[in-house]
This record gives C-alpha cells, structure tokens and sequence, in this order.
C-alpha cells in the first residue's frame, strides 16, 4: 500500500481548517518567539537540508501496484538520475547532493534492496524505514514489531543497510509513517497501534521524521521543533507534545525531528499577498527555491541553544512521475546551484546536505556542546553498517536514557 490510497483523500478547505486549529492556534505564538530568538539570529549561520524521500518505485498513478520488473527498471533510472545529480551539484563542504530513501518495510525486495545499496556505497543516499500499515484494517502490536524487526534485520544483515552505535549494537533506523498517521493519530485509520512509538524505540528508531502531517488531523500542535515526547511512550500519540531538545539534556530515543510548518507571503492575488502554508513538500508545482530555503530558515528548528545550526528536513515522493524533474532532475539542479552560488556570494549562511543519519549525529554532538561546522559531526556517533568498520573518529559515547 502507498500514498495513493484512497484514505489519504485530503480534506477540504473546511476540512483543513477545523483539524488545523490546534497547531494554527498556537502559530502566532510560536511566531513571536522564533522572532525574539532570530533578533539574536549568529553571523555563523549552517543550514542542514534533509529531503526525506518517501521511496516507492512500486507508486502507480492508476492505482495499484507495478509489477517486480517495472520497479527494478523505475529504481535504476533513479539510479542514473541521483549519480548526475549528485556529481553535478556539491555543498559547502563538497558532499554531494543526495536524498535519504525511506524504503517502505512492507514492499521488501531483495532485487530492489541491492540495487539501493549499491546507491548508498556510490555516496548518493542512505536507506532509512517507511512503512504503511493498518490501511485496510487496524494492525496489532505484534504484527508491526515483527514487520519492523524483520525488515531492520534483513536490512542490516543482507544489504549492510542502517546503522549502529557500535559493533555490538542493534542496527538503527529512522522512520517516516505512512499516510503520516504516526501512533494511530489518525482516529484509528493507517495504523491501529497505540503503543507505536514505544515499539519504534525498542527495535532501534533513533529519530521519526514523518511531521508535520499537514493537512491531516494526524499533526500535532507543536510545530517547528526537535523534541522529545512529552508522554509515555506506549501511549497512543506520545508525540502529542514534548519537550525540545536542547544542549546538555539527556536523550530518550526516538527523538521527534520535525520538517518546517511556515507560511509563505510569496504569492499575491491582485497585488495583494496571499499566504501559502509552506510544509516542506516537494513538488512539481511548489519546487525548491531560495525563497523556501529563506523561509525554512526562519524556521528556526534547532537544538535551543545552539540555533546557528537550523535544520531543513523536508519530503517528496521521489517516483510520483508529475515530481520527479522537481526532486531530482533539473529543475532540482538548477534550483540547488542558485542557492549554493548565492551562499557563496553572499557568505549568508553555508548549506549542508544531508542524510538523516547524519542530521541525527549533527543534532547528538550539539547536545553535547559541540560548535562551529556541523559537517564535522557526520558520523559522531552512528555510522552505517558500511563503514563500520573504517574508523574515522575517537569512539563517543552516546549520552542517551532509555534506549532499548
């Protein structure tokens, strides 16, 4: 099952703005506060953009399912795709330009996973967990851990996939929910499993990444944030609200890594502007441009007390045809090589890309203290089961509470 299901119809206008009055409600505070905070806004300013590609080759705009052949055909197109992309476009640091491929747990294919492996060795994305579940009837605990624990373990065993604290850790993942119905916040639709977040941390999610969840009533009222869950984990919606994540804390995992919830005063309707909630999709009707780096900016999602480093993590869906020039193709390079030379002209901040591993590290070692270029915090502490055996930095031991 994917996105296309019909229990993802969105809303209408109506629609979106009831089920959007929690989080509406509280923007215009959020707004005032992000304002004060910005009024002491760093000269030294990094920009970590993480493009969390919900990975479905299987995506068919009929509806339906492609067929084994076809998918393999579609990823190694992508294939050719992210290689040129990637070469052609470098960030301040020289990494190349790459998403993160959620890969849904639920559509395992070896022929598929090798192939995204091969990618991931190449440099041009990590493969992290998407799953959709409970669409046609509500899923069961047991079903999902077994679901998670059997594509985590193949992952990692059979295709060096995800990553680890150390050699004797299990492998890691970061998540995106299907249908965005993280802890069955969607009144039972696309999940069924209340203790959801709870099963994530005990089979190794380090971070969810599936927020904001606009337009659905699965979005929280807390926007713009790293944080951690404000209540016990098996309960359904933990996520609800919480705490954000600042230097010095101590860490119960998964972490909430959100995307930016922002609006857009861009657009004008008869000379007049007209706002445009920006929610960090990535589309072919709402393509990545400077203006939208500017706006995620002022997002301002960071670890409080060290907002010089602002993180971008937003979503596609890399195999929706209609999408694809806008995520990977040229559109998206002649977008990213504007906003890298206006960098370097400007000295305005510096972009990084990257993978959500290695936004997670980033986010580690600036609880821990650590300043200057995040670039240097990559592998701070999770490194891919690829590269763990090639040491790259003294051993640093995770500063983390409750971790399974």
């Amino acid at each position: 099952m994917n996105e296309n299901s019909t229990n993802m119809v969105e809303p209408g206008k109506f629609g979106k703005l009831l089920i959007s009055l929690p989080w509406m409600m509280r923007y215009p505070m959020w707004c005032a506060g992000e304002w004060l905070r910005q009024l002491k806004s760093p000269e030294d300013l990094h920009l970590v953009l993480v493009i969390g590609n919900h990975f479905e080759p299987s995506w068919k705009s009929t509806g339906g399912l492609w067929d084994w052949g076809t998918q393999e055909r579609r990823l190694e197109d992508w294939r050719r795709k992210a290689a040129a992309i990637g070469r052609a476009v470098t960030d301040s640091d020289g990494t190349p330009f790459r998403h993160t491929n959620f890969f849904p747990a639920e559509q395992y294919h070896e022929g598929l996973m090798n192939q995204l492996a091969e990618l991931q060795a190449d440099g041009f994305g990590e493969v992290e967990v998407h799953l959709h579940h409970g669409v046609e009837k509500p899923d069961t605990a047991e079903n999902l851990r077994r679901t998670l624990v059997e594509f985590r373990d193949v992952s990692a065993e059979r295709h060096k996939l995800l990553s680890r604290f150390s050699d004797s850790d299990m492998p890691r993942y970061a998540f995106i929910h299907g249908n965005f119905s993280l802890a069955n916040m969607d009144g039972g639709r696309n999940c069924g499993v209340d203790e959801e977040m709870q099963i994530l941390a005990d089979t190794g999610c380090y971070a969810d990444m599936t927020l904001p969840a606009f337009p659905y009533r699965s979005q929280p009222p807390k926007v713009n944030a790293i944080y951690q869950c404000g209540k016990p984990l098996y309960e359904r919606a933990p996520h609800w609200n919480g705490t954000d994540v600042t230097v010095g804390d101590s860490l119960t995992l998964p972490l909430i890594v959100m995307g930016p919830v922002i609006c857009d005063w861009r657009q004008r309707r008869s000379g007049i502007p007209f706002p445009r909630i920006d929610y960090g999709a990535l589309t072919g009707k709402y393509p990545l441009d400077l203006g939208r780096i500017q706006n995620w900016r002022r997002s301002g999602i960071s670890v409080r007390g060290r907002e010089n480093w602002v993180f971008m993590k937003v979503f596609c869906h890399g195999f929706f045809d209609y999408d694809q020039d806008a995520v990977i193709g040229e559109t998206m390079r002649r977008s990213l090589s504007e906003i890298m030379e206006h960098s370097e002209r400007t000295g305005e901040f510096k972009l990084h890309f990257a993978s959500a591993r290695e936004a997670f590290n980033m986010i580690l070692a600036a609880v821990d203290g650590k300043e200057g270029n995040p670039h240097l915090y990559r592998d701070y502490q999770l490194r891919t089961i690829m590269q763990n055996n090639v040491v790259t930095a003294p051993a640093v031991e995770p500063r983390l509470e409750a971790v399974a």
